[in-house]
């Protein structure tokens, strides 16, 4: 039995301890367990596929997501499982690694064991190193209650949910006899000007005045409003002045309503209000509101600190050493959006560099080298899109705009997808989408909008975002 903290793990209810399971040897090799299937966990898990070790890797979902193309479901432009392919299929080839469905509840660092919730099954794994890529979820500022009719930006479920109610909205407004009650359901408000917000507002803006010409008989989509707030002074503003202005006028030309140094301050069912100095912006009536505002790291971040004596920053994020070990802890990696080490973004090419040095130093370890190499990162630029034949693209010294700069997205968001079929399917919905006029995945169900809310007022019910997930996050990024 093991303890941490004056607990005793045993103490959560039955438990499979699984190196001890029947039909199951004791594992002899170098034990790696890697909580978050996401970019971080995954390039940590690929690094180490012809090591002479035993890699467990869990995850509460089954799927490795490209959260950067996210809004790309919301919007229908590509679907689900473009972007979230099995993290079973894609690990198949790795003889050394197993994959397991369950949340982290808990770590003993002493005695080196994770506990694992796994539906209805408790399960202790043991290790002798653990990389932590549990990432990052959405941030309310301190109002979670803001979820319930704002979703984020960071989950299948949510994208899902946003397709549903952004479709819904035009099925809704096509019968509307009210012109007020007409104009909220057609008014879309995104809150948070960084490159989700940016690329949302542009592909909601495309929709209702390209993609969805001539759908319907009553309503003209290009009727609606698309609001863009931020509570900061810009859009954008991890890219160069010059490309926040550049894209300012791209989204103005598209017909977004950019408002700056606006925070929200309440969300409800109908709409939401703000702290503008405009009494049109006080309170703004829309049906659909889409929250692409903050990120705060996973709870597993808190859990870890409390166990190790580690610090983390305002976000929750784990503040480790250069090396991207837990201080005192030499077996011990956080990497990706969990980690805060030198003001890092949090961006893509972040989790996967880290994951990756994460697992190189465990592979010379094993080796006998012992040298503590601090961990570099390689800035291969930010990108972002506004609309089709329009994006923003900063590599090294060299900006671009427009045109090239879109293509430069689109070839960089390609490369990056997982899985050939998967690169094939979108490069296809990309053809119909950007050269035609269609929007090829808009298929929404009921279960999309209501059932996350069914199920959060359920007494025990599944939490909306639970620790135990590797969730990028992006501010500027595209996967760069």
């Amino acid at each position: 039995m093991s303890r941490q903290n004056g607990k005793d793990f045993t103490d959560h209810g039955s438990l499979d301890h699984r190196p001890l399971a029947p039909g199951r040897r004791a594992p002899q090799r170098h034990r790696v367990a890697i909580v978050g299937g996401g970019f971080g966990g995954l390039f940590a898990a690929k690094a180490l596929r012809r090591a002479d070790v035993e890699v467990t890797l869990i995850d509460r979902t089954t799927h490795h997501l490209f959260q950067p193309l996210l809004y790309q479901v919301a919007t229908g432009i590509l679907s689900e499982g473009e972007i979230a392919p099995p993290i079973r299929d894609i690990l198949r080839r790795h003889s050394n690694t197993e994959v397991l469905l369950g949340n982290v509840v808990d770590i003993d660092v002493g005695s080196r064991l994770l506990l694992v919730d796994s539906l209805e099954r408790r399960t202790t794994i043991p290790y002798d190193s653990l990389i932590v890529a549990a990432g990052a979820s959405q941030s309310y500022f301190g109002h979670p209650e803001f979820a319930l009719d704002a979703p984020g930006m960071k989950t299948i479920d949510h994208a899902l949910e946003l397709r549903g109610r952004i479709f819904g909205a035009f099925e809704m407004a096509e019968h509307e006899p009210d012109p007020i009650a007409l104009g909220r359901r057609l008014t879309f408000v995104v809150v948070g000007a960084g490159a989700t917000g940016v690329e949302l507002a542009g592909q909601l803006a495309e929709l209702s005045r390209r993609s969805l010409r001539h759908n319907f008989r009553h309503i003209d989509p290009a009727d609606a409003r698309v609001l863009l707030l931020d509570a900061g002074p810009s859009i954008l503003p991890a890219f160069p002045e010059p490309l926040r202005e550049r894209a300012t006028r791209d989204l103005r030309a598209l017909g977004v309503e950019i408002h700056v140094n606006t925070a929200v301050t309440q969300v409800d069912e109908r709409g939401l209000e703000t702290n503008s100095a405009d009494p049109a912006l006080r309170r703004i009536e829309a049906a659909t509101k889409i929250w692409a505002a903050g990120v705060e790291a996973s709870p597993l971040g808190r859990l870890l600190a409390d166990r190790t004596g580690a610090e983390v920053d305002r976000a929750g994020r784990v503040k480790v050493e250069p090396d991207l070990t837990v201080p005192g802890y030499p077996a011990l990696f956080v990497v990706g959006d969990l980690m805060s080490l030198d003001r890092l973004p949090g961006v893509a090419q972040v989790a996967i560099q880290s994951g990756q040095h994460a697992a190189r130093t465990i592979l010379d370890r094993l080796a006998g080298d012992s040298t503590r190499r601090p961990f570099r990162y390689h800035d291969r630029g930010t990108m972002a899109t506004i609309s089709r034949f329009r994006a923003l693209a900063v590599v090294g010294r060299v900006q671009t705009t427009g045109f090239t700069a879109w293509l430069l997205w689109l070839a960089v968001h390609l490369v990056t997808l997982t899985g050939f079929k998967n690169q094939l399917a979108a490069l296809f919905n990309w053809t119909v989408a950007f050269l035609g006029r269609g929007r090829p995945q808009r298929v929404i169900t009921v279960q999309q909008v209501f059932a996350r809310r069914a199920l959060e007022q359920q007494p025990g019910s599944i939490p909306a975002v639970r620790p135990g997930a590797d969730v990028p996050r992006r501010t500027a990024e595209g996967p760069c």
